[in-house]
Parts: structure tokens; sequence; C-alpha cells
């Protein structure tokens, strides 16, 4: 996942939890569920006024916590929760609020299911997910990751994992329901355009490799291809290796694939876009809002390429977040020419703040716009030149896409 500082650009989900207090009178009698519940009312609440903004009336926030207290009777025989778990849910109910589904509370469970996923523990099916059009969609498995071995396809959409519903997930929900130990299984229920009904895939987990960066020269055209797999930060370095390569090679024909590419270090992104830009170029910007001041990614200036080099980068709906802000720098500033299909529009940023020693919020901070100040959210990238990719391509390995870069490359 995109990372800067302490900042986290990834595209997710929020949903509502509603905040339901346990307290139960049976038959006239008072059970001792109900005492402990009664326990736990409005006048033993601590700190209900610290750090609250001025001009906000919470007094209908109390005055439904009292009446929950004083009247719900639990008729599941559920377990009563906690005055923390009540506060939990109305944190994650007022983020749900927002309406920005990659603005996100983590309470403990979540928080460390999260902090483990990006310290480098995988154990999974190995892929990319986001919220489009509301819904959990894959943005790209993997290479030769259980999940694309099973199947999986950039654009998947997930409406069930095992036996939950998961169209009100969060991308971190659904993580959490996904992830799990070499080895065990789990089944996901898939959307796919194209494919009339839902389907089930099965997939097995397993430690994940990630892939960084692959080469190859064509003796016969002399075109020379870069498949970029992700933005770590190694990458950069992996980058500059092959570019290196490249030039060795003799050839002044690129192709560089960010197709199936979920982004990752925003530096990287702009590191790898100083080879082919002067100084000062504007790679990013940061648009943090009405009233404050953008921030804006420029060039390093490394600019080691003339006018003779011909550049095509492939994209496509698995292309995402790094990918689209380096694609983006280099389309426009006239450097390579766009083919394939859309990209994905993760253009956020999120900046992860810790709030106690459990819990956490990851709060959209910021936007990405491309030089020219598209946003890159509002429907991604398009490509110079559509070419699309149907199932039977894929299935015969016939990448339309990548013969019309060589088309290109080959005039």
């Amino acid at each position: 996942m995109p990372i800067k500082s302490t900042s986290f650009k990834n595209i997710i989900g929020a949903i509502v939890i509603v905040v339901l207090i346990a307290g139960a009178f049976y038959g006239g009698t008072v059970s001792g569920r109900a005492q402990e519940v009664q326990a736990q009312r409005l006048d033993a609440i601590i700190n209900k006024e610290t750090g609250m903004p001025t001009g906000v009336d919470f007094s209908l926030f109390w005055k439904a916590w009292k009446i929950l207290d004083e009247n719900y009777v639990d008729t599941h025989n559920n377990a009563t929760t906690t005055i923390e778990e009540r506060v939990y849910g109305a944190i994650k109910g007022m983020t749900a609020a927002l309406g920005d589904p990659y603005t996100v509370f983590f309470p403990p469970v979540e928080n460390s299911a999260f902090q483990t996923e990006i310290e480098g523990n995988f154990e999974g099916v190995g892929m990319e997910m986001g919220i489009k059009d509301g819904i959990l969609t894959v943005i790209s498995p993997l290479p030769g990751s259980p999940a694309k071995n099973a199947g999986m396809l950039a654009g998947d959409k997930v409406i069930k994992i095992d036996n939950k519903i998961s169209t009100d997930m969060t991308v971190d929900e659904a993580v959490v329901l996904i992830r799990g130990k070499k080895g065990t299984q789990v089944t996901l229920t898939v959307l796919r355009e194209g494919v009339k009904d839902p389907f089930e895939i099965k997939i097995t987990r397993d430690v994940i490799n990630l892939p960084v960066i692959e080469t190859k020269l064509d003796p016969q055209t002399k075109i020379f291809t870069i498949t970029l797999y992700s933005f770590s930060t190694q990458s950069a370095n992996h980058f500059r290796s092959a570019l290196r390569e490249f030039v060795m090679s003799g050839s002044n024909k690129l192709i560089l694939d960010l197709r199936g590419n979920p982004g990752g270090v925003l530096d990287a992104a702009v590191d790898m876009a100083s080879w082919f830009l002067p100084p000062g170029k504007v790679v990013v910007r940061e648009d943090y809002g009405e009233g404050k001041e953008e921030t804006v990614e420029r060039s390093r200036g490394y600019d080691i390429f003339n006018d003779n080099l011909k550049m095509v980068i492939l994209i496509d709906g698995g292309s995402a977040s790094a990918s689209e802000i380096l694609a983006g720098a280099l389309k426009e500033n006239g450097k390579a020419t766009l083919v394939g299909t859309a990209t994905f529009g993760k253009g956020s940023v999120q900046e992860l703040v810790q709030i106690d020693d459990k819990t956490s919020l990851k709060v959209t901070v910021a936007r990405w716009l491309t030089p020219s100040g598209k946003s890159i959210s509002d429907g991604g990238l398009a490509p110079d030149i559509e070419v699309k990719l149907t199932e039977k391509d894929i299935a015969e390995k016939n990448d339309l896409q990548m013969k019309k870069a060589v088309e290109i490359l080959s005039k």
C-alpha cells in the first residue's frame, strides 16, 4: 500500500455500525446482567466533554445513549457489549457519516491486523483490493499468487467472503477475513463483467512473495520491456538497474508495463519519473482542500534520455495509485503514450493517526492530481489508445495491448 512518511495511500471503504446497549428486564425482575448494564449508564462515563470542539451540540447523542441504556432488551442472547465497544461503534459510525470510503477507524483487532500487514507479514491470497462504485473490487491479483492461480481477475467484484456478505465492508475489514494461515482456504463469491451470474472461487492461502521487476529485450524488434509489479521501498533501485540495462542494450524503444500494478510508495514513483524529466517538472500535486496550500512533488532531474527515446506505457484497471502517478506524469509531460484501458482511479492520500495504544484512524488528508490538475480519483487515467482484452484473449495469452505497443514503437 502506498506510503509517504506516516501516510498511507490506498482506496478503502467505510461501514456504519449501529451502537446498541444491552440491558433488559425479564418478568419484572432485574436480572444479574441487567444490573451489570445499569452500572454502565451515562452517569458512570468519564471524560464526556474532554477534547470536545466548540459549537458541537452532543446532547442528542447522550439522549440516544440513555434511551438505549434504559430500554434496550437483548432478544438474541448476545454477550453484553462494554462501554468501550459502544464508543468504538460510535466512532465507526462517525467516520462512515463522512461518506468517504477511504477514512477508516481501527478498533484493537483491526488495528493489530493492519499493523501486521504494513510490517510485511504476507500470508494470504495475494491481491490488492479497493472500493469502486461502492463495491469491494479486485485492483490486481499479484503474479504467481494463489489469487491469480485460482483465476481472480482485476475488476472482479467480491460480494461474499465465505458466508459473510461483503457489500458493506471496508477494504480493511475484508482483508481481515481474506488473510489467513498458509494452507487454509477462503471462498469468494464474485461478480465479473461479461458473466451473467455470481460464481464462487476457492483460494488456498499461502506465503506471498511480492515480485518487483522484470526486463526483456526482443532481439528482432530491439524493443526493451520493463515490467514493474509494485512500488516498494526497493523498487526505485531496481528500476535504476533496469534502465541501466536498457541503455546498455543500445535500444531507444521502451515499453513500461504497469498493468496490474496496484502502486505503493509515492517516493518511488517520483524517483522513477525523474529519470525522464528535467529538474523542477511537476510529477504529482497533493491537494489538501480549500484554504490549504497544496504540496507539489517535482522531478529530481536525472533526465538521462534525449528526444530519441520512444516510450509506451501499458495500463489497465489494475494500475493504481503510484502507477497512475508515474503514468500521468510521463504522459502529461510528453514523454510516453498510454496504451490499454482506464486505470483504477486510486488517487487519495491517507494518514495513519494513532489514537491510543490500541486504536487508530486512517484519515483521507489529500487527493492526488496529475501535473495538469486532473484528479486521479475521478475515473482514473484514460489511455491515449484504448485496447481491450477479452477473457478469451487472456486465456489464449493473446496480448493485444502489448502487440499495439510494439506496433507503435516499430513505426
